[in-house]
């Protein structure tokens, strides 16, 4: 997993500044490095003169891996560099990339278009790191696709006078990605003093939060973020064995066509961010029914005490069971068991969106946006790391090039699927819209079998008035008692697991998936398939954003059952 460093600067830096940038890049990359150690550091860049090559150059003394993204062909995007100097530096930074992508021609090779394919650079660039690096004088710009314009639309999801695609939802969204880190820079040219109120060289971090605030250190909600991603790259590394026990790959069984570029490395995260989910919802569970279960000996061991006279060590053992859910509970919370199941769960779901999608070739290959640009952004900013996860596969999938049409067919197979073959999401959950109403009729029914029973017994002492030995009847009350708490604490644990709820949504999604099959099979016309997966898709991710949701409102806890 890698930390992405977008790079955006200006061309005709002052030379005598140049070694105190290089100074602050450095800087800027040993933050981050000793703040996240477990992301390994990788620079997205142009190579364009100036900024870009500054920073590659410290990328490649520091051996930090470089991606190359060229707006234009290489024939044609090294007309920009005049000098053979330049057009040198240029071929050699390239030859030091471990990956170049060449972004498609969306306005033809006129010269009156060029600045069009910069400017989808820029957005390129913007939409697929965590942070931008922007080596800026801070003044604004009427050049498309320069400094200021790809800054700007960084941080508000505008650039005017670009001609591609620009997504509405980042317009209102509370962004994750719009985060710059500025190193203040002059222009060698007359007037090319930084904006008023600046002052070369100097360095701060803003967002589109708190008015654009600038601040020397990172805002917490993208430390947090950035720190999230790095606790699922450790444990995607400590639980190898347990991710290989609980997930599979999505390509199992997958046919011998060309395998469109990316699928593979999101089958990788998917199948670490499946197994985790697994392993963490198991952890949860277990604590769940601890901790009812212990609340259910907590108050046995009142009731008798009380109605018995128990001797002195009862209260001490109703201190240790209240005593053992506190430490569950403290556990559960220390390892964010909780949170790191429903976070996991729904990346893993977003990730086989994302795989999916990119087999049957649902995303726009012409984009240079970021295709999931609305999932999760509705919620949360800490959330924010999930769609970093996500950004890594989508920036490797293939560009101005759709995949073999074939792959339609065998994406509507496994992942749609057929009820009454048992396969893909359409089974899933149809089965597991069953299990969860079978268990929550039979919560239900011992539920208030616990209940009644507990009824009867107050009215047959009621009826047995002073009758009876006085041992009977305190065991009568222990009963009276006891049964009714345990029908409240299985309520509250169906509660707790959102199974009446849960019923709902999985016959929601299964309706869904039933109505995708049948528009999928009554027609042949590709195109159309892949309009019906791509809307499937959305559906899935919106739902999933529902659930997680719902699921975060009902956290382990003790104490509040």
């Amino acid at each position: 997993m890698k930390l992405t460093i977008g790079v955006t600067g200006h061309r005709d830096l002052v030379e005598d500044e140049r070694p105190a940038l290089e100074s602050r890049v450095r800087h800027h990359v040993d933050y981050l490095t000793k703040t996240f150690p477990d992301l390994e550091l990788e620079l997205l860049t142009a190579l364009a003169e100036g900024a870009d090559r500054l920073v590659a150059s410290v990328a490649v003394e520091l051996g930090i891996p470089i991606i190359a993204v060229l707006p234009l062909a290489p024939v044609d995007y090294e007309r920009d560099f005049e000098s053979p100097e330049s057009l040198a530096e240029f071929r050699y930074l390239l030859s030091k990339a471990g990956q170049t992508i060449q972004l498609p021609d969306i306005a033809g090779h006129s010269e009156n278009n060029r600045d069009n394919q910069y400017a989808q650079l820029g957005v390129f660039i913007s939409n697929h790191c965590e942070v931008l690096l922007a080596l800026w004088d801070g003044k604004t710009s009427a050049a498309l696709g320069g400094t200021a314009d790809v800054v700007h639309y960084h941080v508000t999801g505008v650039m005017e006078g670009y001609e591609g695609d620009l997504s509405p939802a980042r317009l209102l969204a509370d962004n994750e990605n719009d985060l710059v880190h500025h190193i203040v820079c002059s222009r060698d040219r007359p007037g090319g003093s930084p904006a008023e109120g600046l002052l070369p060289l100097e360095t701060a971090w803003f967002s589109s939060r708190n008015n654009g605030e600038r601040t020397a250190e990172m805002p917490e909600g993208y430390r947090l973020q950035l720190r999230r991603m790095e606790r699922f790259v450790r444990d995607w590394q400590e639980k190898q064995s347990v991710i290989r026990t609980q997930s599979s790959s999505l390509l199992t069984g997958k046919p011998d066509f060309e395998m469109p570029s990316g699928v593979q490395q999101t089958d990788s995260l998917f199948q670490a961010a499946d197994g985790l989910a697994v392993h963490y919802q198991q952890r949860v569970n277990s604590s769940l029914r601890a901790i009812h279960i212990l609340a259910v000996m907590m108050g046995l061991v009142f009731l008798v005490y009380s109605e018995f006279d128990g001797p002195g060590y009862m209260l001490l053992a109703f201190l240790g069971l209240f005593s053992a859910g506190v430490i569950i509970h403290i556990i559960g919370n220390a390892h964010e068991w909780h949170r790191k199941y429903l976070d996991y769960r729904i990346l893993a779901e977003g990730l086989r969106v994302q795989l999916y999608w990119n087999l049957s070739g649902v995303v726009d290959t012409e984009s240079a946006g970021f295709a999931y640009d609305n999932f999760l952004q509705t919620q949360d900013v800490d959330l924010g790391w999930i769609r970093h996860v996500m950004r890594q596969a989508s920036m490797s999938r293939a560009r101005g090039q759709a995949p073999d049409q074939a792959w339609v067919k065998w994406v509507i197979d496994e992942w749609v699927g057929e009820k009454e073959k048992g396969r893909g999401q359409l089974a899933y959950y149809s089965r597991k819209q069953l299990h969860n109403t079978s268990r929550f009729r039979r919560t239900q029914m011992l539920g208030n079998l616990c209940l009644w029973a507990g009824i009867a017994l107050a009215i047959l002492l009621y009826a047995l008035g002073t009758d009876g030995d006085g041992e009977q009847r305190r065991t009568l009350l222990v009963l009276m008692g006891v049964l009714p708490l345990i029908a409240g604490i299985w309520d509250a644990y169906s509660h707790k697991k959102a199974e009446k709820e849960l019923i709902k949504q999985y016959g929601f999604m299964s309706r869904v998936f039933g109505k995708a099959r049948a528009l999928l099979d009554n027609s042949a016309d590709i195109s159309f398939q892949r309009q019906v997966l791509k809307a499937l898709g959305q559906a899935a991710l919106d739902e999933g954003a529902e659930w997680l949701l719902m699921h975060r409102e009902r956290p382990l806890e003790h104490g509040r059952l």
